[in-house]
């Protein structure tokens, strides 16, 4: 009698514990309070790395005022330089083709920053505030700034002492680094922006003003082009600097592949090619 009246209790136990809710630990990427993995996956940004290729442009922001790096033709429209063929090198890698997106030195990181280009290219110098906002490649090459003057002056303006004093016109493009450097070292003589850099050698020529100081490289083309003007000590600028391409500082996967092909260029010879072919002129 005993064990029957057992069988039907132990059925009824079975019963309700299979129809309970487990109690296991739920799985962490399921928990209310943490969005599941899927989540941060269809979140992420794409890498440019990625949609460049598909979309078969790569968009490249240039000045196009500051040779031997970037130069746009006024009657053509067409773009030519070290880095404008950097670039069209930079695109192809990526099976694309480059579209050059006309900006200003004033305006450059901040049309980066806004995705009106993937890539800033042409001369550009790595400063500390631009790096603020974007990230820089593995660097082109080193420079700094020197003076370029009349031939017949380069005696007159070997030193900052020698320039900066009253009665020296010092010219400047506004919105970059040779505006920024002139003016946190020229306390007497005049600074005089000159808005178009196509032109401002020519004050120079003309009388309209003494000096520039600009990047040793810009200074050795400009007096190769302008047999009017020297370049005052080169080798030994005022300051150090390097060149590079600014990015998206957000984009690490882009930025690492832009160093990778950087760092080939200047070591299979590629980039020195392209500035040897400008320097040459």
């Amino acid at each position: 009698m005993r064990r029957a009246a057992v069988l039907p209790a132990l059925t009824c136990a079975l019963a309700l514990t299979a129809a309970a809710p487990t109690t296991a630990p739920a799985d962490p990427a399921a928990r209310p309070d943490r969005p599941p993995t899927t989540a941060y996956t269809a979140t992420r940004p794409a890498s440019l790395l990625d949609t460049v290729p598909r979309r078969g442009v790569l968009r490249v922001c240039t000045t196009g005022d500051y040779r031997p790096f970037t130069h746009r033709d006024p009657t053509s429209g067409t773009y030519r330089g070290v880095d404008i063929s950097m670039a069209r090198d930079l695109a192809e890698s990526l099976d694309a083709r480059p579209k050059y997106v006309a900006t200003t030195w004033a305006r450059l990181v901040d049309d980066l920053v806004a995705g009106r280009c993937d890539i800033a290219m042409g001369g550009v110098s790595i400063t500390l505030p631009r790096a603020r906002k974007a990230a820089f490649s593995e660097p082109t090459r080193t420079d700094g700034k020197t003076p370029i003057v009349r031939c017949a002056d380069r005696d007159t303006y070997r030193t900052l002492e020698e320039i900066d004093r009253p009665g020296t016109t010092v010219v400047v493009n506004p919105g970059g680094t040779n505006e920024q450097f002139a003016r946190s070292v020229i306390k007497r003589a005049t600074i005089k922006p000159h808005a178009d850099n196509t032109t401002i050698f020519d004050e120079i020529i003309a009388g309209r003003a003494d000096v520039m100081m600009t990047d040793a490289s810009e200074t050795r083309y400009q007096a190769k082009i302008h047999p009017e003007l020297c370049a005052v000590h080169p080798d030994r600028p005022f300051t150090f600097s390097e060149k590079a391409y600014a990015v998206p500082r957000a984009d690490v996967q882009f930025k690492e592949y832009v160093d990778q092909w950087v760092h080939l260029a200047k070591h299979d010879g590629t980039y020195r090619k392209y500035e040897d072919a400008w320097m040459a002129k």
